[in-house]
């Protein structure tokens, strides 16, 4: 017998009655089942045991609207207007469920507009700030064909399946920040507590201390100007780089460039960068978005601006009435691979398939690369962490070479 899992739900049923509760059953979508089969329609459903899984909040940080809520509300949405529930109905529901403040604010607002007769897709269009292009996009193409269920629920399926990829990029680069951190951490305290120490000891055995030495010795000195120093840089880098990300398209173009030529992070953010571009134009085409269309807003949610970039040459040549694939493969940005499945593709007509497939391909591709990734930088940032410290601590016991000697001679 399959073993069972507690999952803890919050269903509505359809008098619009709100209840919360737990059910035993093997997984997620028997837990659903089950639900369903009572008439109750489920909001939320979470595993019992991932309630210690939450993300932190800082205060002032936490105005945005995060992958991981979208991903929350597309699913609501997408399983409450299956079941038949309008679409005020749902938006009222999801307005009360929401706990992100951006994003409950912009579906009342939502709500409001499409009580007084605008459509869903142009509501959200307003919200360019919470609701993604793409989102709209592949909303008002289920509009026009009658079938916003379905396209809502494709959102929701595309929207969690990045956010498990965004979960394990940051997993992978959560090590090396963090031994970072620590190195950075421990050289302050070694500069600021360690060095006084060794230096009133050097003065009382006299003796000349050698350059390497005496550089330390200098910096321990002036911590209390060359700390507040760094940090201020830090974060006005910090600040710069944010602003110029979002505002310049160059800047942006730049530091992508720079990302896919990274000679250990380059192949991941790449194999990323072309799932998110699969699976979003695949996602697009199948709902019915026209083919000029849809370029224009993949390249815009990839992430990665060689890919947008790329998309307006791919764009112009499709216009021009030549193929997609032969129009990418101009680009050294897509792998072979991708170009071949796209013009067989084409050539069958089941491009949007072909893209599915791809996607599914460089999703495996990137769990496999960050795997490799954290496995092998491990040994690589405990080294450099060794080195830094013991490179200080041979400073340090430099001068101890010297005096001995004087006491000798």
């Amino acid at each position: 017998m399959a073993a069972t899992k507690t999952f803890h739900y919050n269903s509505i049923d359809s008098t619009g009655r709100k209840t919360k509760g737990t059910v035993e059953a093997a997984n997620e979508a028997a837990a659903t089942h089950m639900l369903r089969q009572r008439g109750e329609v489920p909001l939320e459903l979470t595993a019992a045991g991932q309630g210690l899984n939450m993300d932190i909040k800082i205060p002032g940080l936490g105005n945005r609207v995060k992958l991981k809520d979208l991903a929350v509300f597309a699913r609501q949405f997408a399983t409450m207007t299956a079941s038949g529930m309008s679409l005020l109905r749902s938006l009222a529901i999801l307005e009360e469920q929401t706990s992100a403040a951006p994003l409950k604010r912009a579906v009342a607002e939502v709500r409001a507009d499409v009580s007084g007769g605008v459509s869903l897709s142009s509501a959200m269009a307003k919200h360019a700030k919470v609701f993604p292009r793409l989102m709209v996009a592949m909303v008002r193409a289920g509009e026009a064909g009658g079938m916003i269920d379905q396209a809502l629920e494709q959102i929701a399926a595309s929207m969690e399946k990045d956010t498990a990829l965004r979960g394990k990029i940051k997993g992978a680069l959560t090590y090396p920040a963090i031994v970072l951190s620590f190195t950075f951490v421990l050289i302050a305290a070694v500069l600021i507590f360690i060095v006084p120490v060794f230096e009133a000891m050097f003065q009382n055995l006299g003796g000349e201390l050698p350059g390497i030495t005496q550089f330390l010795v200098d910096t321990s000195h002036n911590m209390w100007w060359i700390g507040p120093l760094v940090l201020t840089i830090g974060i006005t880098l910090g600040v710069v780089y944010k602003r110029q990300s979002r505002d310049n398209p160059k800047f942006r173009l730049a530091v992508d460039r720079i990302k896919l030529r990274m000679p250990v992070f380059g192949s991941l953010f790449g194999k990323l960068a072309m799932s998110r571009f699969s699976r979003n134009l695949g996602l697009l085409l199948n709902v019915g978005v026209p083919v000029m269309q849809a370029l224009a807003v993949v390249g815009e949610t990839t992430g990665n601006e060689v890919i947008n970039l790329a998309m307006h040459d791919v764009q112009s040549a499709v216009r021009d009435g030549q193929p997609m694939s032969s129009a990418m493969r101009r680009h050294k940005v897509f792998p072979e691979m991708v170009t071949q499945m796209i013009e067989v593709g084409e050539e069958s007509g089941q491009i949007s398939q072909m893209l599915d497939k791809v996607a599914d391909f460089y999703d495996r591709e990137v769990d496999s690369a960050a795997e490799s990734l954290t496995a092998s930088i491990e040994p690589i940032m405990v080294l450099v962490m060794g080195s830094v410290v013991g490179g200080m601590v041979i400073c340090l016991y430099l001068p101890m070479f010297t005096i001995y000697q004087n006491i000798q001679g």
